[in-house]
């Protein structure tokens, strides 16, 4: 299957201690690279997540957001820390009998740290599905990828039959094109009046005939054709062999318009080198 470097997912989970919503997007890039937005007290999370995502992508910037929301009525009893609070107790009554001035202000006692306490929620729990739900969101992630990977290939198929339609064109042409030379070259000795035979006019079509051979080019263009569909057939990260393939369809797009000696082959070099164009913005996406 096909992926493409662009797609979106979000999820969302509603539980008792509050919401979590996961986000991830990406676009295009040479390499992979990934980016974290993570609530400060759940960056833990971060090289776990960043495995996940190497071992299921190859390429592309891909960004990833975690919000979350707790419950206010979901926070725990307060817990009073009795041993503590008496130490103290009997801490200030010592300096009271010492000497010192003033009374115990139980306001005090309390606002000590760790007199009182709130239950805690349960953070390995919490995290737990908090994975889940990203792996989830992973999942769907990767399916937008493929979905969008597919209408690509579905594009570079297209193409890859238009550039066989026209190398089939051309070569269908050939021989009407070769003859067209060869009577135009008659037609130009006539009109300067110089006298060839015939052997001398065959051999002045061999040299035209090798400097305006084309069949080298089609048949690398049918070769090339054949390689790519066999690359899209295959899937994967393909998206840097597609590009290479892409190259190797220009080099030979070039060389026949180069070789063109009448207005219908470089009408098809023109074409070629669209089509060839289209199929390289579609490639640029893809995995």
């Amino acid at each position: 299957m096909i992926y493409s470097m662009t797609g979106f997912a979000r999820k969302e989970l509603k539980a008792e201690w509050g919401t979590a919503v996961w986000e991830i997007r990406s676009v295009n890039q040479r390499y992979l690279e990934t980016f974290y937005r993570i609530p400060e007290n759940f960056r833990a999370l971060e090289p776990s997540l960043r495995d996940r995502l190497r071992k299921k992508l190859n390429r592309g910037k891909v960004e990833c957001g975690l919000r979350i929301n707790f419950n206010e009525s979901n926070v725990g009893e307060l817990k009073l820390n009795e041993d503590l609070a008496n130490q103290l107790i009997k801490a200030a009554r010592w300096t009271q009998s010492a000497g010192a001035d003033g009374l115990v202000n139980p306001a005090d006692i309390l606002r000590w740290p760790g007199v009182m306490a709130t239950e805690e929620a349960d953070m390995d729990s919490i995290q737990k599905e908090l994975i889940d739900l990203f792996d989830a969101t992973l999942q769907d992630f990767i399916a937008s990828r493929a979905s969008e990977g597919e209408n690509m290939k579905a594009l570079i198929e297209q193409r890859l039959n238009a550039i066989a339609e026209q190398a089939n064109q051309v070569q269908a042409h050939m021989p009407e094109i070769l003859e067209w030379q060869k009577d135009r070259i008659r037609t130009k000795f006539s009109e300067a009046k110089i006298e060839l035979d015939d052997n001398r006019v065959e051999q002045e079509m061999i040299l035209i005939a090798q400097k305006s051979d084309v069949a080298e080019e089609l048949d690398r263009l049918h070769s090339h054709i054949s390689e790519t569909n066999k690359i899209l057939k295959k899937g994967g990260a393909v998206g840097r062999r597609l590009d290479f393939m892409m190259q190797e369809f220009n080099r030979e797009a070039n060389t026949l318009g180069s070789k063109s000696i009448n207005s219908q082959v470089t009408q098809s070099a023109v074409e070629l080198k669209v089509l060839i164009e289209q199929m390289r913005e579609q490639i640029q996406n893809i995995e």
